[in-house]
Order: C-alpha cells, then sequence, then structure tokens
C-alpha cells in the first residue's frame, strides 16, 4: 500500500505495529525513518522509537546515534516527557568525558523549552534537583576525614547550584509549588531569603491567574482550540515571549493540523521573536503537517529570504511546495507569484544582462507553461483567467528592463486568452503603454480596445477621446470621433434588441402562465363534468332527463344498497355497472377478502380536510411514505410524539382510498414542529421518510426546501464510487482515522436504495484536506473511491419556456406511471367497462352478480366492447 500512496499516515501506523510485535528490528527502523520524514511524529510515536533504540544502544557510538534520535524528536514538538526523557538517558553516559556538564546543558535547554509549563513542569525541576544532589552526595568527604579546600570549594559550589534551581523555580507559577516551598524550607540549612519569598508569593498570586485556563483545559473535549485561544489571548497580555512560545507550542501538539493556528504562531515569531531557528523550524514544522496549506509555503519563503537562507535551499523548498498537493488551482498562482516575487528581488537590474535575470524570466515561462498544462489538466482551469503572472512579467520587462517589445508580446498573448472583451485589460495595457511606451501605441491599443471592448464599451472611449484632445491631431479627432460614434451606436443597438427580446420573452411567459392556468382550469371543469355525467347515467333508467342534466359542480350522489336490515354497503362505481349491464340482485355475504377494499371505501366517506395555512407554523409536511402502509395514522403519531404533544395527523388518501404516500402533522406547539424537522431521512418500513416544512406555495411558489448546502464546504468531503454494501458504520471507521467525524450522509434514492455517493463532515478543514490527500484513491471492498472537498454543481432551473408547449389537456409533468415515464397518454375507455372487463375477479371481491333465480346457468363473461358498441348501446334509448 504504501508503495501506491507512501502519504498514507494510518498505513505506516500499522506497518510499524506489525514489525514490532515480529521483532523485525531492522525493518522496523527503516519504517520509522521514513514516516518521519514524510510527517512530524507524535509524542507516543517517538517515546516506542527510542525506548526500542536505549536497548539496543550498549556501545558508545550507538548511544550517539541515539542522542541524535532525540534531538530529532525535539524539534518536532516541545513535549515535556520526550525531554524528561532525554535528561535521564543522558545522566547514563555521566561517566564518559565531559559527561556532568552534557547532562546540565541538556537540563538547561529542557527547561528553557518547558520548564514554565504551569502543569507538567514541576516533573523537570525535580528531576534538574535529584541530579544535583547525587553529584553533591558523591562529592561528600569520607565519614572522620576532613576535606581539602579544592573538597570544600567543590561542596559549596555544588550546593549553591540546588539552591539556584530551588530560588529559580519557587519563581516560576507551577501546580503544587506549595510543596516545592515546603521542600526548600527543609532543606536549607539558612533561612530562606526575603527576595525569594517574595518571588515566590508573587508566583503564586499568578497561578491563580493561570488556574481557570489550565482547568478549562483539563475539563474541554478535544480539540480545545476555544480554550486554548483563550489562553493565548491571555498570554499575548502580558506579552512574556517565552510563555507566549510554550502555550502556542501546547495548542500546536495537540491541534497539528490546523493552518491558522500555525500562521498565528508564524506570524508572531516572524514579528516579534525573529530568532532564525526558531523561525524557520516553526515553518518548517507547520508546511509538513499541513502541506495542502498554500498560505504556510508562502510565509516560509519569505522568512527564508528574510533570514538569508542560501538560494538553492529556498528553490528547493519551492520545489516541494509545488508537489504538496494544493486543493484549489489558485493556490498554485499564488506559490508561483510568491516565488517570482522572491527572484525578482534578487535581479540587479543595473545591469543590462545577468545570470539572476535569466533565471527570473526562464520561471515566468515555467510558471505560465506550468498553469496551462498541469494545473489546468487536473482542475480544468489553470486558476489565472486575468493572466496576473504574465501581466506582472510584462510590467517587470516595461519598467525594469525597458523592453516594451518583450512587453507587447506578452500583452498580445494575455489578450487572445479571451480577455479582449474587458475594457479593465485594455485600459491596463493602455497605462503600461502611457508610462513606458508611445503615442502611436497607445492611440493603436485604444483603437482595438473600442472595437473590442463589450463590458464598458463607453469608458474605452472616453479615454480615446481624452488621448486625442491633449495629443491628437485633427484627423486623429475625427477619427475617434467616427470610431467612437459608430461603436456606441451598434452598441445601443444591440442593447435595445436585447431589451427587445427579454421584453418578449417576459410577455410569452405570462402568456403561457396564463394558457397553463386556463388549461387547469378547463381540466378542473372537464373532471367536474365528468363526474356529474357518470350521475346522471345511474339516474338514466328511472327518469326523463337529459343525459347532461345535472349541474356541473353538483357531486353524483352515492346510494346504499342494502337487504331491509338498515346494514348498507356503499357503492359508487359499482352502481354505474348495475345500471348499465341491468344486472340486479341480493348482495353476498361479506368475504375476508372484501376487507382491504371495504376499508379503502370506508374512507371515501370522510371528508377532505384542508389544510388551514394559518397553522403552517405548527405543521410539518411528510412525503416518501409506502403507499402500503397500514394505518398512517398510527404509524405517524408513535414517530412524532416524541417531538411534542401532537394535534392531528392527516393523511391523503385517493378516489379510491388508497393511501398517497404523503400527511400533514400539526402539532400543538411551534417548537415541536422544528424539533420534528429532525426526523428527515428518517428510515420508515424500508424508505427514507421526508420531513419539511409546511409551505402553501400558492403565496411562496418559488419555496424549494433542501436541508444541505450546495455551495462550496471545505471542513466536509464528497465521496463517490463506495460500494453499495458499505454501511455508514464501515465508512465511518475509513473516515475517523484522519479527523473527528462529526457527521456521515450516505446518499440514497426515494427508496431508500444506496446510490454509492456519501458526505463525510469533519470537524475542521485541515482535517478534511489531509482526509481528501490520504483516501482519495483507496479501495474500499474491492471499489476504488474518489474523494473531494464538497462543491456541489449550481442546480439547473428548468426552462419554463419548455414547460410551457405542454398540451392544456395533458398530464402535468410530475404524475409518472408505474415505469417512471409521464402518463401522457390519457385512456378513453370508461372506467366502469374496464372494471367490468373482468367479472370473475369483481365477483371474487364481493361484486354484485346475476341472481341464481333467474338463470340455472353460470353466468357468462360478456365479451369486450369496443367504443362504436359502447355508443350504439346509449343510443338505443
Amino acid at each position: 500500500k504504501l508503495s501506491i500512496n507512501a502519504f498514507d499516515y494510518n498505513c505506516h501506523l500499522d506497518l510499524i505495529k506489525l514489525l514490532r510485535q515480529e521483532g523485525e528490528l531492522i525493518k522496523l527502523r527503516r519504517a520509522r525513518q521514513k514516516m518521519s520524514e514524510l510527517f512530524p511524529l507524535t509524542e507516543e510515536i517517538w517515546l516506542d522509537w527510542l525506548k526500542d533504540e536505549i536497548k539496543m544502544a550498549s556501545e558508545s557510538s550507538e548511544r550517539e546515534k541515539v542522542y541524535e534520535l532525540f534531538e530529532r524528536a525535539v524539534k518536532d514538538y516541545i513535549c515535556p516527557e520526550i525531554w524528561l526523557e532525554y535528561a535521564q538517558y543522558s545522566i547514563g553516559g555521566i561517566g564518559q568525558e565531559g559527561g556532568i556538564e552534557k547532562v546540565r546543558s541538556i537540563f538547561e535547554r529542557a527547561l528553557t523549552a518547558v520548564g514554565l509549563h504551569v502543569t507538567k513542569g514541576t516533573a523537570l525541576w525535580e528531576a534538574y534537583r535529584e541530579f544535583e544532589n547525587a553529584i553533591l552526595e558523591t562529592a561528600q568527604p569520607a565519614p572522620g576525614s576532613v576535606p581539602s579546600p579544592e573538597q570544600q570549594q567543590m561542596l559549596c559550589s555544588q550546593l549553591e547550584k540546588i539552591h539556584t534551581l530551588f530560588r529559580r523555580q519557587l519563581g516560576i507559577p507551577l501546580l503544587d509549588m506549595e510543596a516545592s516551598y515546603a521542600e526548600y524550607e527543609e532543606w536549607s540549612e539558612e533561612p530562606i531569603p526575603e527576595t525569594v519569598i517574595k518571588n515566590y508569593k508573587k508566583a503564586l498570586q499568578q497561578l491563580e491567574k493561570y488556574k481557570p485556563y489550565e482547568e478549562a483545559l483539563l475539563s474541554a473535549e478535544t480539540p480545545k482550540l476555544a480554550e486554548y485561544q483563550a489562553y493565548i489571548d491571555f498570554e499575548m497580555k502580558a506579552g512574556d515571549p517565552a510563555r507566549i512560545q510554550l502555550i502556542y507550542e501546547r495548542a500546536l501538539a495537540e491541534n497539528c493540523l490546523v493552518p491558522d493556528l500555525w500562521a498565528r504562531y508564524n506570524q508572531y515569531l516572524d514579528r516579534q521573536l525573529k530568532v532564525k531557528e526558531l523561525v524557520l523550524s516553526a515553518h518548517d514544522r507547520a508546511v509538513r503537517n499541513c502541506p495542502w496549506t498554500v498560505g504556510l509555503w508562502i510565509r516560509y519563503l519569505l522568512a527564508m529570504e528574510r533570514h538569508r537562507v542560501d538560494h538553492g535551499i529556498i528553490s528547493e523548498m519551492f520545489e516541494k511546495a509545488l508537489n504538496a498537493g494544493f486543493i484549489q488551482a489558485t493556490d498554485y498562482v499564488e506559490i508561483w507569484q510568491a516565488y517570482l516575487d522572491y527572484l525578482r528581488r534578487r535581479v540587479d537590474f543595473t545591469q543590462d544582462s545577468s545570470k539572476e535575470l535569466e533565471e527570473l524570466r526562464s520561471a515566468f515561462a515555467r510558471a505560465v507553461e506550468y498553469l496551462k498544462q498541469e494545473v489546468e489538466e487536473r482542475f480544468s482551469e489553470s486558476g489565472d483567467p486575468s493572466c496576473t503572472i504574465m501581466q506582472n512579467w510584462a510590467r517587470v520587462e516595461a519598467r525594469l528592463c525597458n523592453n516594451m517589445q518583450k512587453a507587447r508580446e506578452l500583452w498580445d498573448n494575455i489578450m487572445t486568452k479571451g480577455n479582449a472583451k474587458y475594457a479593465n485589460m485594455w485600459l491596463e495595457y493602455y497605462n503600461l503603454e502611457r508610462a513606458h511606451g508611445d503615442t502611436q501605441h497607445c492611440r493603436k491599443a485604444l483603437h482595438r480596445a473600442v472595437q473590442c471592448t463589450s463590458d464598458y464599451p463607453e469608458h474605452v472611449c472616453e479615454v480615446l477621446l481624452t488621448l486625442e484632445r491633449i495629443e491628437g491631431t485633427l484627423e486623429d479627432w475625427d477619427a475617434a470621433v467616427q470610431k467612437t460614434e459608430n461603436r456606441l451606436a451598434r452598441v445601443n443597438e444591440q442593447r435595445a434588441k436585447a431589451a427587445e427580446k427579454e421584453a418578449a420573452l417576459a410577455k410569452q411567459e405570462e402568456e403561457k402562465a396564463e394558457q397553463r392556468k386556463q388549461a387547469r382550469a378547463e381540466k378542473k371543469a372537464s373532471k367536474k363534468a365528468k363526474k356529474t355525467r357518470t350521475g346522471d347515467k345511474r339516474k338514466a333508467d328511472d327518469d326523463d332527463e337529459s343525459e347532461w342534466g345535472q349541474e356541473e359542480g353538483e357531486q353524483p350522489s352515492k346510494r346504499h344498497k342494502g337487504d331491509g336490515d338498515g346494514d348498507g354497503v356503499l357503492l359508487e362505481d359499482m352502481e354505474v355497472e348495475t345500471g348499465l349491464f341491468g344486472r340486479s340482485g341480493p348482495e353476498k355475504p361479506d368475504h375476508p377478502a372484501n376487507q382491504k377494499e371495504k376499508a379503502s371505501t370506508s374512507r371515501k366517506d370522510i371528508p377532505k380536510v384542508l389544510h388551514d395555512s394559518s397553522k403552517d407554523n405548527v405543521t410539518v409536511f411528510v412525503s416518501n411514505l409506502s403507499y402500503n402502509m397500514a394505518d398512517p395514522e398510527v404509524k405517524l403519531k408513535e414517530l412524532f410524539e416524541s417531538c411534542g404533544e401532537v394535534a392531528e395527523i392527516r393523511p391523503v388518501f385517493s378516489n379510491k382510498g388508497a393511501f398517497r404516500g404523503y400527511c400533514y402533522v400539526e402539532f400543538k406547539e411551534e417548537k415541536s414542529a422544528h424539533q420534528a424537522l429532525g426526523l428527515d431521512r428518517k428510515v420508515v418500513e424500508g424508505r427514507p421518510m421526508f420531513v419539511s416544512p409546511c409551505v402553501d406555495k400558492n403565496k411562496n411558489p418559488n419555496f424549494k426546501v433542501f436541508r444541505y448546502s450546495t455551495t462550496l464546504e471545505k471542513h466536509k468531503l464528497f465521496i463517490s464510487g463506495l460500494p453499495f454494501s458499505c454501511t455508514k458504520e464501515e465508512l465511518e471507521d475509513v473516515c475517523k482515522a484522519h479527523g473527528n467525524v462529526k457527521d456521515i450522509r450516505l446518499v440514497t434514492n426515494r427508496a431508500g436504495k444506496p446510490k454509492g455517493l456519501a458526505y463525510v463532515e469533519y470537524e475542521n478543514e485541515a482535517q478534511a484536506s489531509q482526509a481528501v490527500l490520504k483516501m482519495d484513491g483507496l479501495t474500499v471492498k474491492e471499489h476504488v473511491i474518489k474523494v473531494a472537498i464538497s462543491n456541489p454543481p449550481l442546480r439547473k432551473v428548468p426552462d419554463k419556456t419548455e414547460a410551457g408547449k405542454a398540451s392544456p389537456f395533458a398530464v402535468p409533468r410530475q404524475v409518472y406511471g408505474a415505469r417512471g415515464k409521464g402518463r401522457t397518454q390519457l385512456s378513453m375507455m370508461p372506467r366502469a367497462l374496464q372494471r367490468q372487463s373482468n367479472p370473475v375477479a369483481k365477483a371474487e371481491n364481493g361484486m354484485v352478480q346475476n341472481s341464481p333465480a333467474t338463470s340455472s346457468e353460470p353466468p357468462e363473461e360478456p365479451k369486450k366492447m369496443s367504443n362504436a358498441d359502447f355508443a350504439k348501446m346509449l343510443l338505443k334509448k
């Protein structure tokens, strides 16, 4: 895996763990070495590595390698445990020449680095004192002997060292410093000086100020960014550089992948401390931790130039930046511009030609080619549409090299890249010509600008006329006036045509909207008329009224057909069939198979409850439910009662009494409705339930409900190519290795089936960027996934002009048939005849059959009737 992707952080950890278990020490050392070259190692990894190397180091040459390893470890992060381990290991070499001084040197460096650590600094001070006490014990003369003057001087010197350590420690606010003070009182044979007591009390007062911040860090959950930032702000106000550096280092040890934190720390070091080794080390660690952040690389290059680092090292660092894997095309433009600025500052332009100048020109040419080839191939854009790098190159050639010919060639190239239509581009070129060229080329540029500019032609025309007014002849003035008048006339004509076209389109839209409105009204009237005709057909055998005698808005009456006991069965379409075919007879007793149809039929008696828009604030609209859901009121009430008291649930049924998969849920309180929106996408009977605010579309026709962001979110990833069998838990196991995962959303269709897509939200941009680098191209269950920062494309708005071309009698486009196609072909066969085409099935479902008394033979299946047969039958009357 590492041969494919060397930046797989977790794979490095797994390999090191396996090699350590197997005892493969040589391979283990090599694996750790490779990982340390790519990443700063955490405190735990360094301590494991150091302990393993310490076990194997027996000879002096091997001890030196361990010292070198410790030096590398303390440079990655400032960790008290590593410094303590380093100091204690160095005590083992005390017997070597200069061993004692080396130990003291390491202890002093450790105190400088972490001796001010409020919670962990005490351990280092105590270890240092124990070391000095051990030396004091060895310097004591034998019992009964008189020490020599040299021995007495050494004893006094050693005692003074221990006194100094106590006094230094007591002047620093550290936890448990009261115990250290008591220990000093017990150890010292002389009274503690007043200055020491005064410094101790002052440190105690300071400690009380630090305690709230330390307690906040102890109680906070990772990453503790807010708590650390408050601590940093407190230290910045106090203004102690050592303490400011320490709190930044503590924060970065726990938040090493936060670019903004590194940027603030490096800015402080650049502007305040300005110590070369410290500054460059911090910049180097920043880009190793967050290589995808172009701003950190730019600050690093500037810091290296500021501290006069060798040119070869700076160029090498720039090449590393190009291979860092930035996430935006514009990042490459920024890093190239920073490097080109550095190269320009190296050039002595008083010389006509120099090695540095040639290097600068070569870098400009390479930058243009790099953006055109490498960046455009990866991002489908160069990241520099305005050609800022080429513009800067032209300025350098014109102003610093006095080479206007090269500058004009560059600007000609810029204009051919789609920039000729912008007035500001032409004016930029004109200003360059004005400052370093001649009037002839200025005039030529403005004439081209008048001809090509499409955004602000008036501005360009005004500049041309101003030029000719000041410097032109009469012929030049006439030519300019004629050219500008002709151009502006064409522009005004084009604008007038565009306005007319826009007005015509607006008028067409209004007409089409009116047509659609009229079509809907006609369709609604047609449906009402059809229901009226159905009601008249029922009465055809009983009265002499006209076939279309009922009023258009009147609903057909429903009759009960019973056996005299008052328990009639509600019939609707069935009675139409009885009237058409002349069938009559007693109804058969209920059959169990009729229960479902009876239930749906009974729902037809329920009057339609119109939604009260005044209650939208306490109502949610629920959709995408299963059509086969039994008792949706009961089922949904159980789901939504957890959000608050439910006032009413109004399921929507079809004319046949079947549940249509959506309903209104009304609550007693508005906050319950808001809480109910949290149940959106909850799986109910195998389908994701959609819960959205209840909005009157007549008052808000453009209202759309989409709960997820459709803009760039740098802390969220979009993953494609996932296997359909991948679960949320499995994906979380893959993603959480690269940061703290806040949320994972697997994209599904309306039926709840996965689409192989997912959105993963991290706590911050840094973690998401790191995950992109490490997860893109990863194999999950034999599927290679693609990972990118979430940046959904803009949703296309449907063309209203196309939608308006539909026939006024066609079914609206949003209505779909069984296979997902629009039901645009209307059946002209009456429903009654369609149902009667299979009388056997109808009989089994409780339909009225021929009476046995009137016919001894089983009922014969009537043959299917055509429209002509049906018309003849009706005209017999």
